[in-house]
C-alpha cells in the first residue's frame, strides 16, 4: 500500500462495507471465508451479502441477496 510515482497502490485482502444494515462482503482473500467467520461469531447469514459474487449468482448461496 502506497504510492508510485503519481499511481497509488492498493491492494487488499478484506474489503468490508456497511449499507442499509446489512455486511456487504467486497472482496475476500482470506482462506476460510471472513462470512464464514462472521457467522461463527454470531451474525445472521441474511445480514451478510457477497458483493464479490454477481447479483444473479447470489441467490445460489446461504446468504443474503442484496
Amino acid at each position: 500500500m502506497g504510492w508510485k510515482e503519481q499511481w497509488r497502490i492498493y491492494g487488499v485482502i478484506i474489503h468490508i462495507d456497511i449499507k442499509d444494515n446489512k455486511i456487504w462482503i467486497q472482496r475476500d482473500g482470506t482462506e476460510i471465508g471472513i462470512a464464514n467467520e462472521l457467522v461463527a461469531d454470531g451474525v445472521h447469514k441474511e445480514d451478510i451479502i457477497l458483493g464479490f459474487h454477481a447479483p444473479y449468482k447470489r441467490e445460489f448461496t446461504d446468504f443474503a441477496v442484496g
